[in-house]
């Protein structure tokens, strides 16, 4: 049985439909898509409204795809998305992620303000550090493909990355709290 073509596949000049298992990759992208977006808006329902958002446009653009690197077509949308959002905006200021405490976490270290911690380190970086920080070192990709999603050269991703590494680390140092034992 053949489909018709819908309304933006007639229009679209020199795009191939995207394949039927489209929305099965999407699916499969929802964890880290959540995760970027929450670190972009730093709120949970500012960050599922971005996923909503976004995953609407990629549904309704599925045939401008070209077949390479999904998640990567997927995350510069998003980020475009939130940029465009917060230039209309204009100066609203952000709050905090939303408690989570709610969701269940594994307990990595004995610390219980690790977390809380990490939360406060990563809100406090700018936007634009962040978002280096969170598709390196959380979602993996590498250098060339952050330029490329962000549109901005190479140099300037490691830049922000490195600064925004020495920015965690002197202010997840700065709260390190050192226990004291007692004599015996």
């Amino acid at each position: 049985m053949s489909r018709s073509p819908d309304a933006n596949e007639k229009g679209a000049v020199g795009t191939s439909p995207a394949p039927d298992s489209f929305e099965a990759e999407v699916l499969a992208l929802l964890p880290s898509l959540r995760r970027y977006s929450r670190s972009l808006t730093r709120s949970d329902a500012d960050g599922e409204d971005l996923l909503q958002d976004c995953v609407e446009k990629v549904l309704i653009r599925r045939g401008q795809w070209r077949g390479l690197n999904l998640r990567g077509w997927i995350l510069t949308i998003m980020t475009n998305l939130h940029r465009n959002g917060r230039r209309q905006q204009g100066g609203r200021s952000f709050v905090d992620i939303d408690d989570n405490s709610h969701l269940p976490a594994a307990e990595t270290d004995n610390d219980p303000l690790q977390r809380s911690r990490l939360e406060t380190a990563l809100n406090s970086l700018g936007e634009e550090y962040r978002a280096v920080l969170m598709l390196v070192v959380v979602e993996g990709y590498s250098y060339q493909d952050v330029a490329d999603m962000l549109e901005i050269p190479i140099g300037t991703v490691m830049s922000r990355l490195s600064r925004a590494r020495q920015k965690m680390t002197s202010l997840l140092n700065a709260d390190n709290v050192v226990t004291l034992r007692r004599p015996r």
